[in-house]
């Protein structure tokens, strides 16, 4: 795991919580975007763990950059701000979740390993937010179910299970499909969907009003 935060003293606040969990390894620790985007490249991580507000290459931008490298890792984001637009805007650029830095110990550790495992994870604050998109600008809803209106019925049950957090194994599990067909499902839907990842394709699940619990 990389951590990536301006406050030196919070990357080794987490690394000490981090680092007590024996299947997490902190491999890095970063105190700006760019040098997020860099000791990326570097350690290649599994997963990294970003604040948004930083000097110069802010959080956002990092996501952003790092989302298009080719195997990509799982990106949470864990901040003191909990507003819309910074939800929306972190998963729209390829965060693979949203928490604050007020989660407690015990409940960050489970869930980087959710995210690990494939999750969308996000903080109740975050996941209520998420759901009232809804109701948001009617040009973004009508653009989602547009797309969301092409795809085949079995691409639907998928993309509702993507809306709802659910891992591959779950999926598959739900609707009785190996692993390998629903990877296939997923990578069509991204293709589709005009999405760069799970991530984006569930947000748009939320957004065409298509979600399943």
């Amino acid at each position: 795991m990389l951590v990536v935060d301006d406050e030196q003293l919070v990357c080794a606040h987490l690394r000490t919580i981090l680092g007590a969990a024996p299947d997490v390894e902190v491999v890095g620790e970063a105190y700006d975007g760019a040098d997020a985007v860099e000791s990326a490249i570097r350690l290649r991580p599994d997963v990294v763990l970003i604040d948004l507000r930083m000097p110069g290459v802010d959080g956002l931008a990092a996501i952003e950059r790092i989302a298009g490298f080719a195997d990509p890792p799982r990106m949470i984001v864990l901040t003191t701000f909990d507003v819309d637009s910074y939800v929306l805007r972190a998963l729209r650029a390829g965060a693979s979740g949203f928490l604050l830095k007020s989660t407690p110990p015990d409940d960050l550790i489970g869930l980087v390993r959710v995210a690990v495992a494939g999750h969308t994870v996000l903080s109740p604050v975050a996941a209520c937010r998420l759901v009232g998109i809804a109701d948001g600008p009617a040009q973004t809803r009508q653009r989602a179910r547009g797309l969301v209106a092409a795809l085949t019925g079995r691409e639907r049950e998928v993309l509702s299970l993507l809306g709802a957090g659910r891992s591959n194994q779950q999926i598959a599990r739900r609707l009785h499909l190996s692993e390998a067909t629903v990877k296939g499902y997923v990578s069509r839907l991204l293709v589709k969907l005009e999405c760069d990842n799970r991530t984006q394709a569930g947000l748009l699940a939320h957004e065409a009003g298509l979600t399943d619990g």
